[in-house]
């Protein structure tokens, strides 16, 4: 099994900001706004060094995001950043009919999300993100894993037209894909390759995964094999759908409620594969799915391990779900 080294601790919303410059440096285009958060999403250096092209609008997310939409109008690209609950649920309208709508060239740049946020506790802690963001047509929606993947994203989008939501998180976490990537919007990443379960898995979750999948083999030696998907939406569905063709099983893995997150929209796609195989009279192919999210529920204020121990997200709940659709895949 390919094992995969932690290269340091690093916020990933650390590689927006770097990306973020560097884009500055490359396009005259881009536009950033903030709305008082640019400590935190790493944006000032951005400011800095393009005061003509850094809008600070304040507590006012609705007028950030209106602004934005004006701004892509001149044909700029704007990057709009703030938390991911005020990026999202505070002005869900404001995106559907001023950005969605009119399919706007602007990128929705969330920090802060999940239950890593941590202390901030359940107010600000966003659970529900992915799924209102995937719901809006033309919306592509991005979730990435550590340092390395978020900058790397941060530059896609960048050459992307249309609206894009960019979620990203808090914490320093695992830094451990390549330096070098490219990032392909839509296009799931096989970091591991097994024959006995599929684990996807998108977020902080993915180094999560490999670490649960690492435990697994050495113990147990089930052979897991770890999607990174970063891109929620459009969904890799033929990398996905390959790898349980071979496994006959899959856990989902997201740092989300699990009603709209990334483990429903897989659900959809088997049973449509499931329904169109029976259809075309072939009777064989069954699946069994389990769900690694947040069981209907806010979060709490805490630390952000913790955290994810006591809502069953973390390595040892996906090794416990693992195990259990291990055991009843063969089960008629």
């Amino acid at each position: 099994m390919r094992q995969y080294e932690n290269k340091g601790l690093k916020e990933t919303r650390a590689g927006f900001g770097k990306a973020l410059t560097f884009l500055g440096k490359k396009n005259h285009k881009v536009v950033a706004l903030c709305a008082d958060l640019t400590t935190s999403l790493f944006m000032d250096q951005f400011s800095q060094e393009f005061p003509e092209r850094f809008f600070q609008i304040g507590i006012a997310e609705a007028n950030m995001i209106g602004i934005a939409a004006g701004l892509s109008i001149g044909e700029y690209i704007p990057f709009a950043g703030t938390f991911a609950n005020f990026a999202t649920s505070r002005v869900y309208d404001q995106i559907r009919q001023s950005i969605a709508y009119s399919y706007k060239n602007v990128k929705i740049c969330a920090s802060h999300s999940g239950l890593t946020l941590g202390e901030d506790g359940a107010t600000h802690q966003s659970l529900e993100d992915l799924g209102m963001m995937k719901m809006l047509p033309g919306m592509t929606v991005i979730n990435t894993c550590d340092y390395n993947q978020t900058y790397a994203a941060t530059i896609a989008i960048s050459n992307h037209f249309g609206p894009v939501y960019l979620r990203f998180g808090r914490p320093a976490v695992a830094n451990f894909t390549d330096e070098n990537q490219i990032f392909e919007i839509g296009k799931a990443i096989v970091l591991t390759e097994g024959k006995d379960v599929t684990i996807v898995s998108t977020g902080h979750l993915v180094w999560e995964s490999l670490e649960a999948s690492k435990i697994l083999y050495e113990k147990k030696g089930i052979e897991c094999e770890v999607i990174n998907v970063h891109t929620i939406k459009p969904l890799d569905e033929h990398t996905i759908l390959k790898s349980i063709n071979k496994t006959k099983c899959i856990v989902t893995a997201e740092e989300h409620n699990y009603w709209g997150g990334l483990g429903e929209s897989i659900a959809r796609v088997l049973t449509t594969t499931i329904h169109n195989n029976k259809k075309n009279k072939n009777k064989k192919w069954s699946v069994i799915q389990s769900l690694v999210a947040v069981n209907d529920t806010f979060g709490e204020s805490g630390k952000p391990m913790e955290l994810l121990k006591k809502y069953d997200i973390d390595r040892e709940s996906i090794l416990n779900h693992v195990e259990f659709v291990f055991k009843n895949k063969n089960k008629k």
